[in-house]
């Protein structure tokens, strides 16, 4: 267990002492300060008497105050800073409880003032008020499968397939005490459709923190790892980074964002994390790989319903799934293709977005409009969705660029 994470409980500590002392009229209260006594050679519990004597009563109770808080705060030892940790993560606990009780065996100097067991205490509950984390074992891991649901089906705009699949993949996933292997989804459609939306959802919902959690780690694959030619050094950081957070964390989520851009070496890289390790549990892992490659099929799939005058709603997995694969299968210059993730069948799921239609972007225009808390009209909507474009040239039925603008359209309308 890292001890940076004590730090957070330390610093409340001090906070609380402050306003101890600072109501009891402690060492910041106002007033003349005490003369100190001359100068002469004394015993210490000499010097003690005659400094508290020459405070005055006032003085001595707020001096005996300060002794006590500084005593409760010096009783916080790493060993009860570490029986805190384990109360809340629940790791290690019968080694942790069976030292403290030897140590408070030991006598009265051992063991720990009344006051400090009190914020012991008052930090447990500090931290357990977070969420799940008594029920998880660590509180940067929430699992709010219910609020993915709901923000999902609130949010993301015409995606019925993309919907069903996260939510049925993560809730199993997270049921099973021991899961089989990590999971793995991979996000395909058009830029703008909603794939970096879901994955900072998923994270968000799983997460204490979402992206900028310990347990989270989000690659960009021209930003982390833009040269060829150092392939070899970026496996290695890459293995290393995720074998740390897989130590660091009982359960962790791994995002690679381009995914189609990845050399085909990172991700034959990745497999060994995806299935049975005996030397570390990589199975409460989730990877998600967000890719454009696969659009093109989708669209034309969609464009076939829409021609077909069936709605889109009626495109189902089964049909679609095949035209996906054989996409991903054909450009040799593209990772997917080259890897193992496709051969081996390591991808548990293929998640498709669909292209935007019209009436999806008035959606997004709405949600940006709510999300600043600035007012809006119909007319306002649609203004924001016709400055979009749309294709094919004949239908301009999809738009190009899905809702990954809307927001900055949204300016057009700021007084």
């Amino acid at each position: 267990m890292g001890q940076d994470v004590l730090w957070v409980p330390v610093g409340l500590a001090c906070c609380l002492l402050l306003l101890l002392l600072g109501g009891s009229g402690g060492l910041g209260s106002r007033g003349t300060p005490p003369t100190p006594p001359a100068p002469q050679t004394r015993g210490p519990w000499e010097e003690e008497r005659s400094f508290m004597a020459e405070m005055g009563p006032w003085g001595r109770v707020r001096y005996e105050a300060v002794k006590k808080h500084l005593g409760a705060v010096g009783a916080l030892s790493k060993r009860y800073w570490q029986y805190l940790a384990c109360k809340v993560w629940q790791e290690g606990c019968k080694e942790e409880e069976g030292a403290a009780e030897r140590e408070s065996s030991r006598g009265p100097g051992w063991s720990l003032p009344l006051v400090g067991q009190d914020y012991l205490e008052i930090l447990s509950a500090w931290y357990c008020s977070f969420g799940k984390c008594c029920e998880t074992g660590d509180c940067r891991i929430v699992n709010n499968v219910t609020g993915l649901e709901a923000d999902l089906n609130g949010q993301l705009h015409g995606q019925h397939l993309a919907k069903e699949i996260v939510i049925r993949a993560v809730r199993g996933f997270l049921r099973g005490r021991r899961p089989e292997g990590a999971l793995v989804l991979s996000f395909h459609g058009w830029s703008g459709t909603g794939k970096n939306f879901v994955a900072r959802m998923v994270a968000s919902h799983l997460f204490r923190g979402g992206l900028k959690s310990d347990c989270v780690r989000l690659f960009i694959s021209l930003f982390h790892f833009p040269h060829q030619q150092h392939v070899d050094l970026y496996k290695a950081q890459l293995k290393k980074q995720i074998s740390e957070t897989v130590q660091l964390c009982k359960q962790s989520l791994f995002i690679f964002d381009e995914a189609e851009k990845l050399h085909f070496g990172l991700l034959d890289a990745i497999k060994p994390f995806m299935a049975h390790s005996d030397e570390v549990d990589y199975q409460r892992s989730i990877f998600l790989f967000l890719s454009n490659l696969g659009g093109n099929a989708i669209n034309e799939v969609a464009l076939d319903f829409w021609r077909a005058g069936r709605a889109r709603e009626e495109i189902s997995m089964e049909f679609l799934e095949p035209w996906l694969k054989l996409e991903l299968q054909e450009p040799e210059e593209s990772g997917y293709a080259r890897s193992h993730l496709l051969k081996e069948n390591l991808i548990d799921f293929f998640v498709p977005f669909l292209p935007l239609e019209y009436h999806h972007v008035k959606l997004c225009a709405r949600d940006a409009f709510l999300a600043r808390g600035l007012p809006y009209t119909e007319a306002a909507l649609d203004e924001v969705a016709r400055m979009m474009v749309y294709v094919p040239k004949e239908e301009k039925l999809f738009s190009a660029q899905g809702c990954k603008s809307v927001s900055q359209r949204i300016n057009y309308f700021l007084p």
